[in-house]
This record gives structure tokens, sequence and C-alpha cells, in this order.
């Protein structure tokens, strides 16, 4: 099973799974699981091949997806799942194909459709890292910087550094092996879920386009749309609050 990171106790609601995005992990949402907690209990997962989660030789959305039902099973078999990304196509695919497991479903700043950016310059970032040269993380961020010039990312990178082992966190090799798949959204003719649904955008992110809205209605009828203002593709971590109080707001009201 996925490694998970427990807040709270369980409570009469369904919990919370949050599904980091790529080169994520739960830790990052530590402290909106936190401050979620205080209602139900939030689980934060790493997904495979991320974190303390098993490596594997596959990592298709259909493979996030039964990780994922794994979780909630062993959970009392229902959840609120909210998903950033990577992770939001994971929980789409989820409540697509086993929809009797996802109460409601928060999709943050990504459409069930492919992609055309890529991720491998950074992932080559990563593997370029000479880690027998790495003391300290701050070795690490130095090489980094030569080819990431963006702190923040740097940063964000080096959470999946695992300093005394001198590996990454991260299955790199085979991520990059399959990120035409992550790039992609899988066909899932004739499925839908019929729940609700929150798609939640960064007001300045581009990836939730007005043309992805036909493809969500058909896939998520009851499907609703709100944007965080000037926040780009990493609004819970942009704009932490207001990201709380968006999905807060929206789990207290939804039906």
């Amino acid at each position: 099973m996925l490694n998970t990171l427990l807040h709270g106790a369980p409570t009469d609601l369904p919990p919370l799974v949050i599904v980091h995005g790529l080169f994520g992990s739960g830790r990052n949402w530590g402290v909106i699981a936190k401050r979620l907690c205080d209602t139900r209990q939030v689980i934060a997962v790493d997904q495979r091949n991320h974190g303390d989660s098993p490596w594997t030789d596959s990592h298709g959305y259909e493979d996030m997806a039964a990780d994922l039902a794994e979780v909630i099973e062993a959970h009392g078999g229902r959840a609120d799942v909210l998903g950033h990304s990577m992770g939001g196509k994971a929980a789409m695919v989820l409540a697509l194909t086993r929809p009797e497991l996802v109460n409601r479903l928060i999709v943050a700043d990504v459409a069930p459709v492919a992609y055309g950016h890529t991720q491998m310059h950074n992932i080559d970032a990563m593997r370029g890292v000479d880690l027998s040269r790495v003391q300290r993380r701050s070795d690490a961020a130095e090489q980094l910087e030569a080819v990431l010039p963006d702190a923040g990312l740097r940063a964000f990178f080096l959470q999946s550094l695992d300093v005394g082992a001198r590996r990454w966190k991260l299955n790199l090799d085979l991520l990059a092996t399959e990120m035409p798949k992550i790039l992609d959204f899988p066909d899932l003719t004739g499925a839908a879920f019929d729940g609700p649904v929150l798609f939640l955008s960064g007001g300045a992110s581009d990836y939730v386009q007005p043309e992805h809205r036909p493809r969500i209605k058909a896939l998520f009828p009851k499907a609703r749309f709100a944007g965080i203002p000037e926040t780009g593709h990493w609004l819970h971590a942009e704009k932490p609050r207001d990201f709380e109080a968006a999905v807060r707001g929206w789990l207290a009201t939804a039906s």
C-alpha cells in the first residue's frame, strides 16, 4: 500500500484523501492537511515512485487510481478526494472507474486532457546532481542552481532528497520512461462520475482552459468551477489560506 500520513482522527464525516502532483509527496501538504483535519481525518499519500511509497515498474493513471482505491478501502471505503495536477488526474480516474469509493472530488489546476509540456528537463536536472558530493542539502542546491534558476523549484525538488542515503526519493528513471503516460489522460469511453466535483484553478495558470469544459462536463456532469486570482499552477503553495478556504467552503456546502 502507499505510504500515508494521517492527520486527525476519524469522524462521522468521510476522510479527505490528498493526492500530490509530480515530484511531490504527502509531506508537501502537511500544513494544509493539519488545518483541514479539525473536522475530519485527512490522509495525505505518497504516490507510487514518490516519497516513502514503493517504486514500481509502471506509472499509469489506472495504476495510481488502483493505489488510491486500496487506501480508501483501508479507511472505511468512501472518501472525499483532493488531487493536484498529476494527483488530480489520478483522482479523476479513480472517480471514473471506482465511483463508489468517492464521495466528492476536488481537482486542483488540471483537466482530463493530454498536455504538450514535459518535465524531462527537471528530471535531467535532478539526475545530473552528483550525489557522491552531497554531504548536506545545500550541496545539492548549489549543483541544481546552475541549471534551475528558480529557487522555489529547487527547494521543492530538494524535499525529495534523502541526504543521509544520498538518493532521490523519486524513481526518476521510471518517471522519465512513463512521462508520455503522465502527460496524457486515459481514454475511458462511456465513463462518467455523477457526484459533486470542484475544479479549482489558479487564476494565472493555463492548465484549465475554457475549451476543456465540454470534456470535463462529459465526464463530470455536476462539475463546478472556481479560481484563485493571481495564482499559478502551484495554487496551494502560493496562496495556502485562500486554497484552504475554498476547499473547506466547498466541502461544507457541496451536495
